[in-house]
Protein backbone atom coordinates (compact mmCIF):
# COMPACT_ATOMS: atom_id res chain seq x y z
CA UNK A 1 0.00 0.00 0.00
CA UNK A 2 0.96 3.38 -0.61
CA UNK A 3 -0.44 6.50 1.10
CA UNK A 4 -0.62 10.11 -0.79
CA UNK A 5 -1.07 13.20 1.10
CA UNK A 6 -2.01 16.22 -0.54
CA UNK A 7 -1.68 19.85 1.28
CA UNK A 8 -2.65 22.69 -0.21
CA UNK A 9 -0.54 25.83 1.04
CA UNK A 10 -1.65 27.74 3.95
CA UNK A 11 -3.69 31.08 3.49
CA UNK A 12 -1.94 34.26 2.03
CA UNK A 13 -1.66 38.22 1.67
CA UNK A 14 -3.57 39.40 -1.06
CA UNK A 15 -0.22 40.56 -3.13
CA UNK A 16 3.39 39.74 -2.59
CA UNK A 17 5.82 43.36 -1.87
CA UNK A 18 7.35 42.10 -5.04
CA UNK A 19 4.20 42.03 -7.03
CA UNK A 20 5.00 38.04 -7.83
CA UNK A 21 2.50 35.76 -7.01
CA UNK A 22 5.04 33.48 -6.19
CA UNK A 23 6.67 35.47 -3.65
CA UNK A 24 3.23 35.84 -1.95
CA UNK A 25 3.29 35.06 2.27
CA UNK A 26 1.44 33.50 4.51
CA UNK A 27 -1.16 35.64 6.41
CA UNK A 28 -1.71 36.10 10.01
CA UNK A 29 -5.05 33.41 10.20
CA UNK A 30 -2.45 30.85 7.14
CA UNK A 31 0.32 31.15 10.32
CA UNK A 32 -2.22 29.66 12.53
CA UNK A 33 -3.92 27.06 10.58
CA UNK A 34 -0.48 25.52 8.89
CA UNK A 35 0.43 25.60 12.77
CA UNK A 36 -2.99 24.06 14.02
CA UNK A 37 -2.73 21.60 11.56
CA UNK A 38 0.70 20.70 12.00
CA UNK A 39 -0.24 19.45 15.65
CA UNK A 40 -2.44 17.50 14.58
CA UNK A 41 -0.80 15.88 12.04
CA UNK A 42 2.33 15.40 14.57
CA UNK A 43 -0.76 12.93 16.43
CA UNK A 44 -1.57 10.97 13.51
CA UNK A 45 1.45 8.70 12.95
CA UNK A 46 -0.08 7.00 10.11
CA UNK A 47 -0.18 10.13 7.96
CA UNK A 48 3.33 11.23 8.62
CA UNK A 49 5.17 11.30 5.64
CA UNK A 50 8.26 9.73 4.30
CA UNK A 51 9.26 11.69 1.84
CA UNK A 52 7.79 15.40 0.77
CA UNK A 53 7.46 17.41 -2.65
CA UNK A 54 7.30 21.20 -1.95
CA UNK A 55 6.64 24.00 -4.83
CA UNK A 56 9.12 26.69 -4.25
CA UNK A 57 6.48 29.42 -4.03
CA UNK A 58 7.53 31.10 -0.90
CA UNK A 59 3.44 30.54 0.83
CA UNK A 60 4.47 26.72 0.46
CA UNK A 61 7.68 26.48 1.53
CA UNK A 62 6.40 28.48 4.57
CA UNK A 63 3.08 26.19 5.04
CA UNK A 64 5.75 23.50 4.92
CA UNK A 65 8.35 24.71 7.58
CA UNK A 66 5.85 25.67 10.15
CA UNK A 67 4.16 22.21 9.39
CA UNK A 68 7.89 20.29 9.95
CA UNK A 69 8.26 22.42 12.91
CA UNK A 70 5.19 20.20 14.30
CA UNK A 71 6.18 17.27 13.01
CA UNK A 72 9.90 17.74 13.41
CA UNK A 73 10.60 14.69 15.75
CA UNK A 74 8.89 12.19 13.35
CA UNK A 75 10.22 13.63 10.19
CA UNK A 76 13.45 14.67 9.07
CA UNK A 77 14.04 17.65 7.01
CA UNK A 78 16.16 15.95 4.74
CA UNK A 79 13.53 13.75 3.50
CA UNK A 80 11.75 16.97 2.14
CA UNK A 81 12.30 18.42 -1.56
CA UNK A 82 12.08 21.70 -3.32
CA UNK A 83 10.56 21.25 -6.72
CA UNK A 84 10.13 24.55 -9.14
CA UNK A 85 7.83 22.12 -10.83
CA UNK A 86 5.33 22.14 -8.72
CA UNK A 87 4.32 25.25 -9.10
CA UNK A 88 1.19 25.75 -11.19
CA UNK A 89 1.43 22.28 -11.99
CA UNK A 90 -1.18 20.45 -14.13
CA UNK A 91 -2.95 17.19 -12.59
CA UNK A 92 -0.65 15.13 -15.47
CA UNK A 93 2.12 16.97 -14.32
CA UNK A 94 1.72 15.78 -10.75
CA UNK A 95 1.05 12.52 -11.42
CA UNK A 96 4.01 12.20 -12.68
CA UNK A 97 6.30 14.20 -10.18
CA UNK A 98 4.36 11.34 -7.82
CA UNK A 99 5.03 8.68 -10.43
CA UNK A 100 9.04 9.39 -9.92
CA UNK A 101 8.93 8.41 -6.56
CA UNK A 102 9.22 5.11 -6.96
CA UNK A 103 12.66 5.58 -7.26
CA UNK A 104 13.21 6.44 -3.57
CA UNK A 105 10.93 3.65 -1.83
CA UNK A 106 8.62 5.73 0.02
CA UNK A 107 5.22 4.81 1.47
CA UNK A 108 4.14 7.95 2.68
CA UNK A 109 4.42 10.56 0.26
CA UNK A 110 2.98 14.40 0.59
CA UNK A 111 2.81 17.48 -1.82
CA UNK A 112 2.44 20.77 -0.74
CA UNK A 113 0.85 22.67 -3.59
CA UNK A 114 -1.11 24.58 -5.24
CA UNK A 115 -5.04 24.88 -6.72
CA UNK A 116 -6.00 24.19 -9.05
CA UNK A 117 -3.88 21.31 -9.56
CA UNK A 118 -3.94 19.91 -6.58
CA UNK A 119 -7.79 20.18 -6.33
CA UNK A 120 -8.31 18.26 -9.18
CA UNK A 121 -5.36 15.62 -9.13
CA UNK A 122 -7.32 14.84 -5.53
CA UNK A 123 -10.93 14.39 -7.45
CA UNK A 124 -9.15 12.80 -10.32
CA UNK A 125 -7.41 10.29 -8.38
CA UNK A 126 -10.18 9.40 -5.98
CA UNK A 127 -11.90 6.24 -7.29
CA UNK A 128 -13.46 5.12 -3.65
CA UNK A 129 -13.45 5.84 0.07
CA UNK A 130 -14.83 7.79 2.86
CA UNK A 131 -18.33 9.37 1.03
CA UNK A 132 -18.70 12.53 3.18
CA UNK A 133 -15.13 13.32 2.95
CA UNK A 134 -15.63 13.07 -1.04
CA UNK A 135 -18.85 14.91 -0.81
CA UNK A 136 -16.29 17.51 1.00
CA UNK A 137 -13.99 17.79 -1.05
CA UNK A 138 -15.44 17.90 -4.60
CA UNK A 139 -16.81 21.63 -3.04
CA UNK A 140 -13.40 22.85 -2.83
CA UNK A 141 -10.10 22.04 -1.34
CA UNK A 142 -9.33 24.96 1.16
CA UNK A 143 -6.07 26.57 1.96
CA UNK A 144 -4.34 24.43 4.77
CA UNK A 145 -6.66 21.11 3.07
CA UNK A 146 -5.06 17.85 3.11
CA UNK A 147 -6.16 15.02 1.33
CA UNK A 148 -4.88 11.42 2.16
CA UNK A 149 -5.55 8.85 -0.42
CA UNK A 150 -4.47 5.10 -0.40
CA UNK A 151 -3.72 3.15 -3.14
CA UNK A 152 -3.48 -0.58 -3.05
CA UNK A 153 -0.45 -0.82 -5.00
CA UNK A 154 3.52 -1.53 -4.57
CA UNK A 155 5.39 1.06 -6.32
CA UNK A 156 4.05 4.42 -7.01
CA UNK A 157 4.78 4.30 -10.44
CA UNK A 158 1.47 2.16 -10.42
CA UNK A 159 -1.03 5.27 -9.14
CA UNK A 160 -3.56 6.12 -11.77
CA UNK A 161 -6.35 8.36 -12.13
CA UNK A 162 -9.07 6.87 -10.29
CA UNK A 163 -7.18 4.22 -8.64
CA UNK A 164 -7.10 5.52 -4.93
CA UNK A 165 -9.47 5.24 -2.08
CA UNK A 166 -10.20 8.59 -0.09
CA UNK A 167 -8.87 7.81 3.51
CA UNK A 168 -9.59 10.99 4.78
CA UNK A 169 -10.12 14.80 4.11
CA UNK A 170 -8.93 17.22 6.84
CA UNK A 171 -9.46 21.56 6.39
CA UNK A 172 -8.89 23.82 9.46
CA UNK A 173 -12.76 24.62 9.16
CA UNK A 174 -13.04 20.34 10.54
CA UNK A 175 -10.31 20.62 12.77
CA UNK A 176 -12.42 23.46 14.86
CA UNK A 177 -15.46 21.50 14.51
CA UNK A 178 -13.84 18.59 16.31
Amino acid sequence: MRRLLLLRHAKTESDAPSGSDRDRRLSPRGLKDAAELGAWLAGQRSLLPDLVFISTAVRACATWDIVQQQISDEVSQELAARLPDLYGAAPTQLLALIRSAAARNSRRLMIVGHNPGLHELALGLTGGGDAAGRAALARNLPTSGLVVIDFAIERWDDVAFGGGRLAQFISPKLLKEA
